[in-house]
């Protein structure tokens, strides 16, 4: 039986090499919108040959018996909206939303990964997002999340990531069921899916009601994976969504159990610079209310990087320190003679 906060031996070796990744210095950069290739016979055709009338009919064949018709007008309703904020604003006021959501649960997969496609372009605009919310997108998004094409499913958790930076969306969001398929496209899914999920699960998880039903679904082993993988690409981004996880107890009590004390360790240790500093942070997280984790992470080895950590990275020397003066504490006094060090920690 794998004792408390032992990971995997295959995710100790993989997280020695950190110092080698290559994972983008922005964990999180602006969500792209439509990144299939270009429409077949549409690159001819400037904005300006598609007069409002033509939208207006293309929009009316959304909701055309013809397959055919359909899959016409949403790729080039689609096409419109790819790079114009200006067409993005006039498809959707000219009454294109509800037919588009209608085609996210059609049972030809082809046209709805179109029109998955063709709402998020449309979401880039602000003034979009809460008209797309309110034709009842959420529950057709995350049904496609679940069932649809892998195209789809990526483009979906694209829509919703831009969807929830409307804070009020985000608990609505959270108990629509859209984290479990998040999660699972975070484990299954292709490197493009990954960093989709990632992406959204961040936004999602910064509202703390969202963070216990991402633990039931296992959030936190496809996370440390991440981290533990530089290959991957994803140690900043994973490693920023743990430290929302951590917020609450059970996130804490998920990532210790699956050998997440080990994984941040070794981050600290051999990690860039972000790394460092956002794996400091989520050991202070663990370190809260909790002696048996505080004893952990010493065991694990974390005051020397600490210390080194305090000695060379401005901005983190005050909270490192306050850290490992936490750390070599004795913990008989209990929770309520550490709490107030680590509210100095947090100013």
């Amino acid at each position: 039986m794998m004792m408390m906060g032992s990971p995997p031996e295959s995710r100790r070796r993989m997280v020695r090499t950190y110092s080698e990744s290559t994972d983008s210095t922005a964990p999180f950069s602006e969500c792209r919108s439509d990144r299939t290739g270009d429409l077949d016979g549409l690159l001819v055709c400037s904005d300006d040959d598609f007069s409002d009338e033509m939208v207006r009919g293309f929009i009316l064949d959304l909701e055309s018996p013809s397959v055919e018709s359909q899959l016409r007008a949403v790729m080039v309703l689609r096409f419109l909206a790819k790079n114009s904020t200006e067409n993005r604003l006039r498809i959707a006021r000219a009454g294109a939303v509800a037919p588009l959501v209608a085609l996210l649960s059609h049972p030809d997969p082809q046209l709805q990964e179109h029109g998955v496609t063709a709402i998020l372009n449309l979401s880039l605009c602000d003034e979009n997002k809460a008209p797309i919310a309110a034709a009842g997108a959420v529950c057709h998004l995350v049904g496609v999340l679940r069932n649809g094409t892998p195209a789809a499913r990526e483009n979906a958790a694209s829509a919703l990531f831009r969807l929830a930076q409307l804070d009020d969306l985000r608990t609505i969001l959270g108990r629509s069921g859209a984290i479990p398929p998040l999660v699972a496209l975070l484990e299954t899914g292709s490197p493009r899916g990954k960093k989709d999920a990632a992406t959204a699960l961040f936004v999602l998880l910064a509202t703390k009601d969202n963070v216990a039903p991402a633990v039931e679904a296992g959030v936190v082993h496809p996370l440390l994976d991440l981290m533990a993988d530089p290959k991957s690409e994803m140690v900043d981004k994973a490693a920023f969504v743990l430290l929302c996880v951590l917020a609450t107890p059970e996130g804490r009590a998920a990532a210790v159990e699956e050998g997440g004390v080990s994984v941040l360790v070794d981050m600290l240790e051999t990690g860039r610079g972000k790394q460092k500093k956002v794996a400091m942070l989520s050991l202070r997280q663990i370190c809260q209310e909790s002696d048996a984790y505080r004893r952990l992470v010493v065991r694990e080895g974390a005051i020397p990087p600490l210390i080194a950590l305090a000695q060379s990275s401005r901005g983190c020397e005050q909270k490192a320190e306050a850290l490992v003066e936490l750390l070599r504490q004795p913990t008989e006094g209990g929770v309520s003679r550490t709490r107030g060090q680590l509210e100095t920690m947090v100013a």
